[in-house]
């Protein structure tokens, strides 16, 4: 295998799709250092384990020896992108978009390597670009072309208000990439139409066009809904090391692939023989530790992960929580007091029941004994109940 045949294989691990590679095989072979382009509205403080799926495949780039542009988009923050949403994203305030860039940078460094990153905000060129430079980008392309992006297709058809300002987001972000004249530009399979308006835009105004990388969009704690602080299905990357170590090992043992394949830096390799060691007979549940220590250790250091690991084997492992668990599903809504999750989980018979066995501390929750009766669970996360002694479940709370 040649060097560039074994980057490409890097570079596809875990790629949704890859635009396009004999292009990209060119870049590679021309042997220069590549711009590689991903870009980030800091909407939120906190970045989580679905960021990092981007985050990791930069990693990937500078591992091969090539230059990473981390573009905040404090320009375009102030815009909102729908991102496939039926509606308009509430634009931020400018100060809600400095604070939230600050933490990012402070996160991201835990994977990246700084020698090789070069941290960008776009407001460095776009409030340059002025009046006449932004009708000039937006004589471009036509309301037709914009009608092309399924979520504003949609919004159309549904008689659903689409604000003009929506419409000069994927031109924004295409020009990003004309500014920074990126060689590879990374985001999710729903920026598809964003990243090729990059292409489009670089080859008008006389660039090479970008190679695009799409990446999957990782399923949260409930194995259904994309990775969501709203949704609470999330692993935040600045949670605590018990949380995260917890929170990875409530998924299933199902998703648990999907969480190597993206957030592991084990090799391929390495993770066919852990799938070759569970179809031989190993516990699935062993193989989980190795994948919640890894994520405790990227973001809190190795002794964490060995804390964390001695703190989950206390509250469950010497619990004697069996290796079996049956999994039941329960709808809680916006929230479900605990004694009526456990009556319909099945370890009781009775809502009276429950809320005795809480009462007499019977219950635990995720290891811990649960006190209070009234405490509220949401959706999106999976927890470990335990009725006694002897009755146990995995709740998926939906």
């Amino acid at each position: 295998m040649t060097d560039v045949q074994a980057a490409i294989e890097l570079i596809r691990r875990g790629a949704d799709e890859l635009l396009i590679e004999s292009e990209l095989v060119d870049k590679l072979k021309s042997g220069r250092s590549l711009k590689i382009k991903a870009g980030f509205d800091p909407t939120a403080p906190d970045l989580h384990l679905g960021h990092t799926v981007l985050i990791n495949k930069l990693r990937h780039f500078q591992e091969l020896g090539h230059q990473v542009m981390f573009l905040i988009g404090d320009f375009t923050g102030m815009i909102g992108d729908p991102s496939g949403k039926n509606s308009t994203r509430p634009p931020l305030s400018r100060e809600q978009i400095l604070e939230n860039a600050r933490t990012y940078q402070e996160q991201v460094f835990k994977i990246l390597d700084p020698a090789k990153t070069e941290i960008c905000f776009n407001s460095a060129w776009m409030e340059g670009l002025g009046a006449a430079g932004m009708i000039r980008l937006a004589a471009q392309q036509t309301v037709a072309r914009m009608l092309e992006r399924e979520d504003f297709s949609k919004r159309y058809t549904n008689n659903q208000s689409i604000a003009i300002h929506e419409f000069l987001y994927p031109l924004c972000q295409g020009y990003d990439s004309v500014a920074m004249k990126a060689d590879v530009e990374l985001g999710g399979t729903d920026q598809r139409f964003n990243l090729l308006m990059g292409r489009e835009l670089q080859k008008h105004y006389g660039q090479t066009p970008q190679c695009v990388l799409m990446m999957p969009l990782l399923e949260g704690l409930d194995g259904v809904n994309k990775m969501s602080k709203s949704l609470g299905n999330y692993i935040g990357i600045a949670e605590a090391p018990k949380e995260i170590f917890g929170k990875t090992m409530s998924v299933s043992d199902t998703l648990m692939w999907r969480y190597f394949d993206l957030l592991s830096f084990r090799s391929s390799a390495e993770i066919a023989a852990l799938r070759a060691g569970i179809e031989g007979g190993r516990n699935p549940r062993d193989v989980k530790v190795m994948l919640a220590q890894e994520l405790v250790a990227r973001f809190h250091g190795q002794q964490a992960a060995v804390d964390a690991l001695s703190d989950f084997e206390a509250r469950f492992q010497r619990n004697a929580i069996p290796d079996d668990l049956p999994e039941v599903r329960v709808a809680v809504g916006e929230g479900l007091p605990v004694f009526q999750v456990v009556k319909q989980a099945g370890l009781t018979g009775t809502t009276s029941e429950a809320m005795r066995m809480i009462e007499q501390g019977a219950v635990r929750l995720n290891g811990d004994r649960v006190d209070d009766k009234g405490v509220m669970l949401t959706a999106g996360e999976t927890v470990v109940l335990q009725v006694g002694k002897r009755k146990f479940a995995a709740v998926v709370l939906e």
